[in-house]
């Protein structure tokens, strides 16, 4: 298999289950014309994370790393009509960006986005929150994800799913001898979650028009 080949898999899936959406379209397209690192989720990787949180039957999310926020929409469209999901987004550029695209989505009352450096932002939202998240996505800054996952059992209950994405690097992730901080960052995250008493975690590797990567996935145990 090549990557021409994968990524005309996607297209196929794509075709599929997937049929013409103009918001997110818009999103994407509003992404590139700003500038924003090419980031974005594959459609099929959105629509998974948005199936992932209506079986969670999720009420409440947060994102650590919003973008241009096309996974922002994928998952904010899986809450019921009083659902929030606070997205959390370091650059104010892409912050902007990242507005814009939810209130052309129409989801600016069920979306809080938060500007600032995660680890700033994190304990100022525990500090305020009144029930915990029943699914939190990683996906932001990896050499910091570690911390991440610090904070997302503290912001989790039992029964939450905590989503990591990036985490194959391209098989990088194998390499112990590695220097990358994005390569250590996953390594050390998957070891936590690997050790950790309260979850249980698989990873799964994944290929397509995005590349050769992969996700975590980790339930919160009773």
């Amino acid at each position: 298999m090549t990557p021409e080949q994968w990524t005309a898999v996607d297209d196929y899936f794509a075709g599929l289950f997937l049929p013409p959406d103009s918001a997110l379209e818009a999103a994407l397209n509003a992404n590139a014309s700003a500038g924003l690192p090419p980031h974005d989720l594959a459609p099929n990787q959105g629509k998974l994370l948005h199936l992932l949180a209506r079986l969670q039957s999720a009420r409440t999310i947060l994102e650590i790393g919003t973008l241009g926020a096309y996974s922002t929409i994928w998952l904010a469209r899986a809450l019921p009509s009083d659902g929030h999901l606070t997205t959390l987004e370091a650059d104010p550029r892409h912050a902007d960006v990242a507005r814009a695209n939810i209130a052309a989505a129409g989801l600016s009352q069920r979306v809080e986005l938060r500007v600032g450096p995660a680890l700033e932002t994190l304990p100022l939202l525990a500090d305020e929150l009144h029930r915990p998240f029943d699914l939190i996505f990683i996906d932001a800054d990896k050499p910091n994800n570690p911390a991440y996952l610090q904070w997302a059992l503290k912001l989790s209950r039992p029964g939450s799913l905590i989503i990591g994405d990036n985490v194959v690097r391209e098989g990088a992730v194998i390499d112990a001898a590695s220097k990358d901080p994005n390569v250590l960052g996953i390594r050390r995250f998957s070891e936590l979650l690997a050790a950790h008493p309260r979850l249980s975690a698989t990873a799964i590797q994944t290929v397509g028009s995005k590349g050769y990567d992969g996700f975590v996935l980790a339930y919160v145990l009773p």
